[in-house]
């Protein structure tokens, strides 16, 4: 039986940093307030000319390095982005030639913030059928592109930056279980209004940000969360006291603890970074998950929990031996 396990994790954040105290001189807000309400501190933002497949890259030569594999080794590349570089080609694409590598299949996976989740899981499909051996896994945004400056209820929210894992194939499980999940009747709740094929209009630009009902998407977050975790759970017959760590997509530090909550999971067994980061879209697990790798918290051997939800609405989770 074939299985795939996470060889290697890499990161990279852009070097510009926002604090809430920089926001404060840009918007009607201040420091306690972005904190209370979301555990906010800063966000790392993308330098003009800075793309969403630079930041990918960086991290993908991290993951190569801890891996110890040359990007030769990799067959497929798998990207989830709602912030591609271009409409056409892929990020994939461009990362791929970027690599000096060719022939493998190389496509994006736009599923918001669960994209990273949605393609971990595709990856693993292809590494368990023998369809590839090693799979580049990444979750890269430079939301700072759609978001609007001067709407504070969404610009104290994002972030930039880029995450990025390498499967490989094994004869032990080390990816036991993926489910993803989405349900388009929430389409609204957490959207970007304007697109291509809508017939994109630069007289109506500002709607070409992110917009969201904050209130409404947090109570579905919540729910949602703690549902794929139980599913997750009895499909393996796995406990909840039995997990090591939690690790889930950082969006708002009080939608992180509910769900740790309905885990029993303290939080120092659970891996935070939306404090740095703020919210990265599909970058933000990979990027948790490598800031614990490197800083010892998690070990080999160790269970892990991922769980992602995102606009569309979209969920996922993925229960893996590290």
């Amino acid at each position: 039986m074939i299985y795939s396990r996470i060889a290697g994790t890499g990161s990279y954040l852009p070097e510009k940093v926002l604090t809430n105290k920089d926001l404060e001189t840009m918007m009607d807000t201040d420091d306690a307030w972005i904190r209370e309400r979301t555990g906010i501190k800063r966000r790392h933002i993308a330098a003009d000319g800075e793309t969403t497949s630079d930041l990918a890259l960086a991290a993908t030569s991290r993951a190569l390095e801890m891996a110890e594999l040359d990007a030769d080794d990799i067959d497929l590349i798998v990207v989830g982005t709602t912030t591609p570089d271009k409409v056409f080609p892929s990020t994939a694409c461009i990362i791929q030639r970027r690599l000096g590598i060719s022939g493998c299949a190389a496509f994006d996976v736009q599923a918001a913030c669960s994209g990273f989740v949605y393609g971990l899981d595709v990856a693993d499909r292809y590494i368990r059928t023998g369809a590839a051996k090693h799979a580049l896994v990444i979750g890269a945004e430079t939301l700072s592109r759609i978001t609007n400056w001067e709407d504070r209820t969404t610009a104290v929210l994002f972030g930039d930056g880029a995450g990025a894992v390498i499967l490989q194939a094994t004869d032990e499980p080390g990816i036991i279980s993926t489910h993803i999940h989405a349900d388009g009747k929430y389409e609204d709740l957490l959207e970007v209004p304007q697109g291509i094929s809508n017939g994109y209009d630069v007289l109506r630009a500002q709607e070409a940000y992110i917009q969201m009902n904050g209130n409404a998407v947090f109570r579905r977050a919540v729910a949602t969360l703690d549902s794929i975790a139980r599913e997750t759970l009895e499909k393996n017959n796995v406990d909840k006291h039995d997990l090591d760590w939690f690790v889930p997509h950082q969006a708002n530090l009080r939608i992180i603890s509910a769900a740790a909550r309905k885990l029993d999971m303290p939080m120092e067994r659970v891996i935070v970074t939306v404090d740095e980061h703020a919210n990265t879209s599909s970058a933000s697990i990979p990027l948790a998950l490598d800031t614990a790798v490197r800083d010892g918290r998690i070990k080999r051997g160790e269970l892990l929990l991922f769980e992602a939800f995102g606009a569309g609405f979209t969920w996922g989770s993925a229960l893996l031996r590290f």
